[in-house]
């Protein structure tokens, strides 16, 4: 079951207009009202779950995963802020940067990751079967919202254990990230997986060498990661639906 509903994110809009929230519950919550569940936050929340309200006409197709595998998971997932010219890239940057492309961007990600952790994670779990515990708090995202999955697992790391982060546009901010993960200090047991596709780097000059020494860095600190480039991979949602079946159980690696 797919619920969905309005929550203003006014830190960074200054405007009270709702913002889409989509929150899968698994069947298994229906059956079992005392069964508690591990929550998955997800950034770009309208390409998660539905054709029909994607960017580009195409889903990460994640409610049908999680019902085929029964996957017993709470999955929230936020609708980005798409005003122009770039809002998201804004609220999904934690670093202020420029870019030949896209100009002088703002990052507000610490606002962002500010009202998710300290006004939505509590109303979600008052109002779900959650286990909020840092244990079972996981965060994903693709491009900047794995950017974000990255800065989220390394700066928040007392409230999010495991992160997934997709095609993370560690390139667009310059290697600003290393910095924060070598300084950070991670609890143990903290895991990330982190994916590239080939493609994608055809034409990205030193996406691979930042990609590596992110991952490098995070894997100095302690961290267990899951690093891979997808063969052939594409920076779309149907390269990142594919891959759901393969970052999953890393979040789920060794739960009991």
């Amino acid at each position: 079951m797919i619920e969905k509903w309005g929550i203003p994110v006014t830190p960074i809009t200054g405007k009270k207009k709702p913002r889409k929230v989509y929150v899968y519950l698994p069947e298994a919550a229906e059956e079992d009202p005392k069964a508690r569940f591990p929550v998955l936050y997800m950034f770009d929340g309208h390409n998660v779950f539905f054709d029909d309200d994607a960017t580009y006409g195409k889903s990460w197709g994640m409610g049908d995963y999680l019902d085929a595998t029964e996957t017993p998971l709470i999955v929230v997932a936020v609708e980005c802020d798409h005003r122009p010219p770039n809002a998201r890239l804004s609220e999904y940057s934690p670093f202020t940067f420029r870019d030949p492309e896209f100009g002088h961007v703002t990052g507000r990600g610490k606002l962002f990751m500010d009202w998710l952790t300290g006004t939505l994670k509590p109303i979600i779990d008052r109002r779900y079967p959650t286990m909020p515990e840092w244990e079972y708090t996981w965060i994903c995202g693709s491009s900047m919202g794995g950017l974000m999955s990255l800065y989220a697992v390394t700066c928040y790391n007392h409230v999010f254990s495991r992160a997934a982060a997709l095609s993370p546009s560690v390139d667009l901010v310059k290697g600003k990230l290393v910095p924060l993960i070598r300084e950070a200090d991670f609890a143990p047991g903290t895991v990330v997986y982190m994916d590239y596709g080939s493609r994608e780097m055809e034409d990205q000059s030193g996406v691979l060498r930042n990609f590596m020494r992110t991952a490098d860095a995070l894997m100095e600190q302690g961290v267990f990661v899951t690093s891979r480039i997808v063969p052939n991979g594409d920076h779309c949602e149907a390269c990142w639906e594919e891959q759901i079946p393969l970052f999953m159980p890393v979040l789920f690696y060794d739960r009991e």
